[in-house]
C-alpha cells in the first residue's frame, strides 16, 4: 500500500501537466447551474469546433467557480500564458472564441470576464478586481473551477488528504481538540460546535458507530452544498474519514437529495477513487484504521433535512423526525450511536487539520471563526456562490458582490435560511452610518430568525411580503410529516388566514390569531413545526404596515396579491391581439372597436401583462 507521500508525489506529477500545459488547456465549468444555462451545448460546440479546425487543445470539465451569473463559463490557458476566464459563452459564440483565441492567438477581450492572475491583459481586468470577488476568502471554493472534480490526483496534488495523514498520527482526543480550538461550528443552521458534537459520539458506548453527512439541502434559494459536492467532492470525503477516526465510527452515509443527480454521480466517483488509493476501506494508509462510506439518495421530503428524519430515511423507513431524547449520538442509524453534520462542516475539517486551528480561526469574528459560503439569488444583478469571513455585512454581498437589485427597483428585503426563517427588511441591510446586519448567527437570532445554511434570496419592491409568507406557509404545510397536529394543523390555519388576507377578506383580529398560533406551534415535536411561523412573525415585526394595508385598505402595494388587484387595458396598442390570443380564459374581449378586460373571466395570471406590458395595467381592485 502506498504511503501518503508516495500518493502526493504521483499526484503532483499528474498535476504538472495542468499547471504547465504544453498546449492550450480549456477548463469548462460543468455544474448544474452551468448546464441549466446551456453549458452542455457549449461543451459540445467547443469539441466540434476544435475538431473541425484541427486545433490541438486539452478540454477539462471542472466544477462551478461560483460565478453563476456569467454561465456558461470557459477558461483558456495557453502554454506559458495566464488563465483567461470567459463568460456567457453560449454555443453560438464558440466559433468566434476558437477562431480569435486559439486559431489566431488573440484574447477576445469583449468575451472575457478577467485574468485569473495579477495584472491585466489587453485591457482585460484581473478577476480578483471584479466586484463579485471583493471581500471573498475562498478556502472551501479554492478547488472549485480549478480541478477536475472526478480526478483524485488533482485534489491530492493541491494538498488533499494531507489533513487525514496528519490526523492518523494523532490521537482521537487530539483531533477533536484541534477541531474545537478552531471554533468550527455546524454550517447546517444550528451552529453547534463540531468538535463537541464529535466528542459526544467518541464517548458513546458500542462497537458500531456511524458518521452521516446531511446533503439534503432542501431550502429554496440555497445551493452552496450542491456547488461544493459538484466542484470538490473529495474535501467532504476526507472530512468524514477524519471524523470517523476521531469518533471511532466505522461507516458513513452521504445523504444527498435526489434532485442533485450530478452531485450523486461525483460523490460516488470520489468514494470509488478513494478506495482505489487506499484512503477508504481497510487499514487506511497502513494506520490500522478502517472506515468506509456510501451515498444514499434522498427520498425527496423536506423534513428529511432534519437529522432524525434523515436517519429514518437512511433506514429505509418513512422520513419522519423522531422525538428526542434519545439523541443521534446515543441512538441514531439502526439504533447505533451516530453523528450528523452538514456538507460544509465536513469540508472545513481537512483545512483545520492541514493548516492548524490558529490558521482557521484567523478570519471571522471573536465568536464565529472561519468562512461561510452563501448562495445569492432572487432580484439581484449577479447570482452565484460566494465565500466570505463570518461577520461580513450582508449589504456587502447584496449591494457589492451582487450588484444590488435591477435598475429602477428598490431593495425591499432579504430572505435568509429558507422557508423556516424570516425576512430581513432593507432597513437592516442598508443602515445609514452603520454596516447593518452581519452574517453570523447571533444578529439573526436577535431578530427571531435563523441565518440558516447559506441561502440569501433578495427581494425588490416588486415583491409582496404577504405573498412570500403564503408560499412559505404552503411549503411548510405541504412538507409537514403529519405526525403532530401542532405542526400540520397550525401551518394549515396560518395558510388559510394569509390566503384570506390576500383575497381582500382580512380581519383586524387575524393578527392576534396568528400570534396565538405561532405561540402554540412552539410545542411542535421538531423544528419544522416550531419554526414554520417564523416568516409570519417577521412580517408582523418588520412589515406590519404592509400587512395592515392588506387587511384594512384591501390593497397590495406590489400589485401581486390576485384578490386585491384587477387587470385593465391601459392603451389600445398593436400588442393586444397577441395578448388576447394568449389569455387562457378569453378575458380580453373586443368592445366598441377596442379591447377591454372582462373582470368576471380574468384569473389574474399575468400572461397578458408579460406579453403586452404597455397595454395592460394592474390596478387596485378596491380603490380608495
Amino acid at each position: 500500500m502506498a504511503t501518503y507521500q508516495e500518493l502526493r508525489a504521483a499526484a503532483e506529477e499528474a498535476w504538472r501537466a495542468v499547471v504547465q500545459p504544453q498546449r492550450p488547456l480549456i477548463r469548462v465549468a460543468s455544474g448544474t447551474c452551468s448546464r441549466a444555462a446551456g453549458g452542455e451545448g457549449t461543451l459540445a460546440a467547443l469539441r466540434g469546433e476544435l475538431a473541425a479546425r484541427g486545433v490541438e487543445a486539452d478540454v477539462m470539465e471542472v466544477g462551478c467557480p461560483g460565478l453563476c451569473f456569467a454561465d456558461p463559463l470557459l477558461e483558456v490557458q495557453k502554454p506559458g500564458g495566464p488563465r483567461m476566464l470567459y463568460g456567457h459563452l453560449t454555443a453560438d459564440k464558440l466559433p468566434r472564441l476558437v477562431e480569435e483565441v486559439l486559431a489566431k492567438g488573440g484574447n477576445a477581450p469583449d468575451l472575457a470576464l478577467g485574468v485569473v492572475a495579477e495584472g491585466t491583459v489587453e485591457g482585460i481586468p484581473a478577476l480578483d478586481s471584479l466586484e463579485w470577488m471583493q471581500g471573498q476568502e475562498r478556502r472551501l471554493l479554492a478547488n472549485c473551477g480549478v480541478i477536475d472534480p472526478e480526478s483524485i490526483d488533482h485534489y491530492v496534488a493541491r494538498g488533499g488528504y494531507e489533513g487525514l495523514a496528519k490526523a492518523l498520527q494523532m490521537s482521537d482526543e487530539e483531533v477533536i481538540k484541534e477541531v474545537l480550538d478552531s471554533g468550527l461550528w455546524g454550517r447546517g443552521g444550528a451552529a453547534f460546535p463540531t468538535g463537541r458534537k464529535w466528542d459526544f459520539l467518541r464517548q458513546a458506548r458500542g462497537p458500531t458507530k456511524y458518521m452521516v453527512c446531511n446533503a439534503d439541502e432542501g431550502d429554496p434559494g440555497s445551493f452552496v452544498n450542491r456547488n461544493l459536492m459538484e466542484g470538490d467532492p473529495h474535501g467532504i470525503v476526507e472530512g468524514m474519514i477524519i471524523g470517523g477516526y476521531a469518533t471511532g465510527a466505522s461507516y458513513g452515509y452521504i445523504y444527498i437529495r435526489d434532485e442533485y443527480p450530478l452531485a450523486v454521480e461525483r460523490m460516488q466517483k470520489a468514494l470509488e477513487q478513494a478506495r482505489e488509493k487506499g484512503l477508504l476501506g481497510e487499514d487506511i494508509l497502513a494506520s490500522g484504521f478502517s472506515y468506509d462510506m456510501e451515498v444514499v439518495r434522498g427520498a425527496g421530503s423536506y423534513v428529511c433535512g432534519e437529522e432524525t428524519g434523515l436517519i429514518a430515511s437512511i433506514e429505509d423507513i418513512r422520513g419522519m423526525p423522531k422525538i428526542r431524547p434519545p439523541y443521534p449520538a446515543q441512538a441514531g442509524v439502526f439504533g447505533k450511536p451516530t453523528n450528523v453534520n452538514n456538507v460544509e462542516s465536513y469540508a472545513n475539517v481537512p483545512l483545520v487539520l492541514r493548516h492548524g486551528a490558529g490558521w482557521y480561526a484567523s478570519v471571522g469574528t471573536e465568536n464565529d471563526k472561519g468562512t461561510k459560503m452563501f448562495s445569492l439569488s432572487g432580484h439581484v444583478q449577479r447570482v452565484g456562490v460566494l465565500e466570505v469571513p463570518l461577520g461580513t455585512p450582508m449589504r456587502d454581498l447584496v449591494l457589492g458582490n451582487g450588484g444590488g437589485v435591477p435598475e429602477g427597483r428598490h431593495l425591499k428585503a432579504v430572505q435568509p435560511g429558507g422557508p423556516l426563517s424570516g425576512v430581513i427588511p432593507a432597513s437592516d441591510v442598508i443602515v445609514s452610518g452603520d454596516v447593518g446586519i452581519r452574517l453570523e448567527p447571533q444578529p439573526f437570532k436577535d431578530r427571531g430568525m435563523f441565518m440558516g445554511s447559506g441561502g440569501l434570496v433578495v427581494m425588490d419592491d416588486s415583491s409582496c411580503v404577504i405573498d412570500l409568507a403564503i408560499y412559505f406557509e404552503w411549503f411548510a404545510e405541504d412538507e409537514s410529516c403529519g405526525r403532530c397536529t401542532t405542526c400540520f394543523a397550525g401551518t394549515r390555519r396560518l395558510l388559510e388566514i394569509l390566503r384570506r388576507i390576500s383575497n381582500g377578506e382580512g380581519r383586524p383580529e387575524d393578527v392576534e390569531i396568528m400570534n396565538l398560533l405561532a405561540d402554540t406551534m412552539r410545542y411542535a415535536n421538531c423544528v419544522h413545526g416550531q419554526a414554520a411561523p417564523t416568516v409570519v412573525m417577521a412580517t408582523l415585526s418588520f412589515f406590519r404596515d404592509e400587512l395592515m394595508e392588506h387587511i384594512e385598505e384591501k390593497r397590495c402595494r406590489a400589485k401581486v396579491c390576485r384578490g386585491l388587484v384587477r387587470y385593465e387595458v391601459a392603451s389600445q396598442t398593436d400588442a393586444l391581439p397577441a395578448a388576447t390570443d394568449i389569455c387562457p380564459t378569453a378575458a380580453i374581449v373586443r368592445d366598441n372597436g377596442g379591447y377591454r378586460v372582462e373582470q368576471s373571466l380574468c384569473i389574474r395570471c399575468n400572461a397578458c401583462k408579460e406579453l403586452a406590458p404597455e397595454a395592460i395595467e394592474v390596478v387596485d381592485a378596491f380603490p380608495a
